[in-house]
């Protein structure tokens, strides 16, 4: 863990150690949230078709179950 500055306009640095270990680049999206008076950054994952291939399989697959599955991931 590292501690950070908040700069001009509420910026900040992730550490470069971070970024790496995640695959934050430049463009990279992250959801910001509010946790028990702590600020969480996750990464948004971007899925490939490999990752999406033969998560229908022969069954049918709501909508509402590919968004779970999906989210369990993360």
């Amino acid at each position: 863990m590292g501690k950070i500055v908040v700069e001009k306009r509420g910026r900040i640095v992730i550490p470069a150690e971070i970024r790496r270990a995640l695959g934050i680049r430049e463009g990279s999206e992250l959801i910001v949230e509010l946790s028990n008076g702590r600020i969480v950054l996750t990464p948004v994952r971007k899925l490939t078709a490999r990752d999406l291939f033969g998560i229908a399989g022969e069954e049918e697959v709501s909508l509402e179950e590919v968004e779970n599955a999906l989210s369990d991931e993360a």
